[in-house]
């Protein structure tokens, strides 16, 4: 393999362009949310919202993971905000938001959980890599 070769290899792993393409929806979250003209304040005290849903893991790693899951995927924000035509601009800073959190989560390499809090989609993290 030549330096070139290596070197896009490197540009189009698969870890990095997840990375990537949450950058690109924390960034589409926040710059949306600013187009709608919404209050700042309110995007910072909402944003780590979604992390509640790790409280499923005080019952059960299950439960913990599905709660998780359910809360740190794209579909439940774009179907608010598809709502939000209908029940107003409110709902669509709110998925604005939701998304500009999951994209930070998955800049940041915080997957969707498979079998455990530190096995994600995206790979180990926390504890579960340091052990890798």
């Amino acid at each position: 393999m030549t330096a070139k070769t290596a070197s896009l290899y490197k540009l189009t792993d698969a870890m990095l362009l997840q990375r990537l393409e949450g950058l690109a929806a924390l960034a589409l979250g926040a710059l949306a949310y600013g187009w709608l003209g919404q209050s700042w304040l309110v995007f910072a005290l909402l944003f780590l919202v979604p992390d509640l849903a790790m409280l499923g893991y005080l019952r059960s790693a299950r439960l913990g993971g599905m709660s998780y899951n359910l809360v740190h995927n794209y579909a439940a924000p774009a179907l608010l905000a598809l709502a939000g035509l209908a029940i107003g601009p409110w709902a669509n800073g709110l998925a604005a938001i939701w998304i500009a959190h999951i994209g930070a989560d998955r800049l940041l390499g915080y997957g969707l959980k498979l079998d455990s809090f530190g096995a994600t989609h995206l790979g180990p993290v926390g504890k579960a890599r340091s052990a890798r």
